[in-house]
């Protein structure tokens, strides 16, 4: 996931160039660079490492232009490092930046070779740039020559290219990651997020699946994807750079949970194109190492662990080899068994989680296949000590209370899990669906956050409890744990999660009119062992709460305690779902007990300490 930013305009564009990289730094980067059309011709500079060492190298040598573009990214095809960096340039007449992947980059490649066009980078994108100036020289306008290269590439990408040849215009184009146009007087922009031209302006083109534009001095004009100028709507950003965080919501957390759709689209953004995810976007090398996996170790803390835990079930039922789940702090100290050809993956939200850095670190010196990191924060120590990285774009999490930094974890976790699958001979047609399930997963979480005020009132018999149970079978159970936990957490009542089948291993005995049981009943092949779980708690009088999808509240019997209908979702997807009620009822009840919401007692956001 990188930032691009583009302007043409009547002034010089660095200032904004860069202003626009800072405000897209959340996406993640290991270089950056700006392209520019001066005096002398195209000129680039580019760096490795954040956007302040861009600043400090353009401070040394300084460019200066009214049309150009600028980059920060994350590697996927070549190492991170200056020559690498985008822009990428052709002849020294066409500059293109380009957030995604090109998945038949290889055979454009040869083709441009035997054309004499030679490859200065690692990067897929460099096809882009000489396959533009290729049709460009050919008498094509930039445009046109984008709009010839579009049909041509096979992935998920948003692209802005600028040339020598054409100055004052900026094209851009999408499919699969976002671009907006921003529109002021005498200057236009494009970037990856609005975030980046709120400075400039507040009038945006959300531009289609699929469009390209031309974005000149004085004016705009978009084509769609069969080169036919159309209209699209101009909307009016309603807050600005210095819009306060939390906005409307009383808490950030209440906030991060109603983020979450847009979170999880961010985290499937780009990596998904044509039904199937694209393995590049693991990092270099993922295809031949994800083939190569026969074992999976997942390490992690807190809720991180629980998501690993889920990926445990989705790694050993889709792909048929064995996954374990450790803690990260009993890893660190006993001697661990490590199979041959083993995948070592460290789950952390902030990425300097110390128990689990501490694990990496002795992964390292253990005989792993690799290590791969899923991490919320693109320059973590995590990451950095990890061969391999996905990123959850969820965004900061100021709540203490993990929310959006956990449903997008497992929404990484479940791309990992498929691509392992889809590596080891997961049937097609089952592949398919999955990655389906994923594709309508946010607006599926948007239909449970409708469900607030049922939730609500759900809370009110919570606030004076001690105690509560939380019940799951299967990639419930661990569902189960992160409903309890977030609940003891932020609300301060003792919780504990059991698999619904060791019920009267000994949990039984804790059950009686004054513990609450909350279960979770998905429409998956456990439903009708949990069902005789439920009736054991109703014969003991304990007060029921039931989670259920619409195709299975009409099999739940309405005797059984109070009942919250949910969407109807796939098995894949069922505990993503599942976590957001669970979220909004901890979230409730702690307010209705007046406890400090985001910032509980004696707990901190990341753990950097043993």
């Amino acid at each position: 996931m990188c930032g691009i930013v583009g302007a043409a305009a009547r002034r010089d564009v660095v200032g904004t160039l860069i202003a626009g990289l800072k405000a897209l730094e959340y996406r993640g980067y290991d270089s950056a660079g700006i392209a520019l059309l001066t005096d002398h011709g195209l000129e680039r500079v580019r760096t490795k490492g954040k956007v302040h060492e861009l600043e400090l190298l353009h401070a040394t040598q300084p460019i200066a232009g009214l049309t150009g573009i600028a980059h920060t990214r994350w590697a996927t095809h070549g190492a991170p490092n200056t020559v690498n960096a985008h822009p990428i340039s052709s002849r020294d007449n066409v500059a293109v930046v380009h957030n995604g992947i090109i998945e038949n980059h290889e055979e454009l490649r040869a083709e441009l070779r035997a054309l004499d066009y030679e490859f200065a980078t690692e990067t897929d994108t460099e096809v882009i740039a000489h396959l533009i100036e290729h049709y460009h020289a050919s008498g094509a306008s930039l445009r046109e020559a984008v709009q010839q290269v579009i049909p041509r590439l096979r992935g998920a990408y948003a692209i802005a290219a600028i040339s020598r040849r054409e100055p004052g215009h900026v094209v851009g184009a999408r499919r699969g990651s976002p671009m907006v146009v921003g529109l002021a007087d005498g200057e236009q922009f494009i970037a990856s997020d609005i975030h980046a031209l709120l400075p400039v302006t507040r009038r945006f083109i959300y531009l289609a699946e699929g469009d390209v534009v031309e974005a000149m001095t004085d004016r705009v004009q978009v084509y769609d994807e069969h080169g036919a100028a159309v209209e699209r709507p101009v909307k009016l950003a309603h807050f600005g750079a210095d819009a306060v965080e939390r906005g409307e919501y009383r808490h950030y957390m209440l906030k991060e949970i109603h983020e979450q759709p847009q979170a999880i689209a961010d985290t499937l953004e780009g990596r998904i194109a044509g039904g199937h995810i694209l393995t590049a976007i693991f990092g270099v090398g993922a295809h031949e190492l994800l083939s190569q996996t026969r074992n999976v170790h997942l390490i992690a803390c807190g809720s991180s662990y629980h998501a690993a835990l889920i990926a445990r079930y989705w790694i050993e039922s889709l792909a048929g080899i064995p996954c374990n789940v450790e803690i990260a702090s009993e890893y660190r100290y006993r001697d661990v068994v490590v199979p041959v050809d083993t995948l070592f993956v460290s789950v952390s939200q902030s990425g300097e989680t110390a128990d689990t850095l501490a694990a990496l670190k002795l992964a390292k010196a253990r005989k792993y296949l690799t290590t791969v990191a899923i991490c919320n924060v693109p320059e973590s120590s995590i990451v950095r000590e990890s061969a391999l990285a996905l990123m959850t774009r969820a965004g900061p999490e100021i709540g203490v209370a993990s929310t959006k930094a956990f449903t997008t974890q497992l929404v990484a976790l479940a791309l990992l899990a498929l691509e392992i699958a889809r590596h080891h001979g997961i049937d097609l047609r089952r592949y398919e669906t999955l990655v389906h399930q994923l594709e309508t997963l946010p607006g599926t979480v948007r239909d449970v956050l409708a469900l607030d005020a049922e939730i609500q009132k759900l809370a009110r018999h919570f606030v004076t409890k001690d105690h509560a149970l939380f019940l799951g079978r299967g990639t419930q159970y661990p569902i189960a744990m992160e409903g309890a936990l977030k609940l003891k957490e932020i609300s301060y009542i003792h919780a504990e999660a059991y698999p619904a089948g060791e019920l009267k291993h000994g949990p039984l005995a804790l059950v009686d009119e004054n513990m609450p049981v909350i279960a979770v009943a998905p429409n998956d092949h456990l439903l009708e062992k949990l069902k005789s779980n439920l009736e054991e708690v109703r014969a003991r009088g304990g007060e029921l709460y039931v989670l259920a999808d619409a195709d299975v509240a009409a099999h739940i019997p309405r005797h059984s305690g109070h009942l919250l209908v949910l969407p109807a979702c796939g098995e894949l997807i069922a505990p993503i779902v599942f976590t957001v009620p669970l979220q909004l009822l901890a979230y409730h009840v702690a307010v209705l007990r007046g406890t400090d919401v985001d910032q509980p007692r004696n707990l901190a956001k990341s753990v950097t300490v043993e």
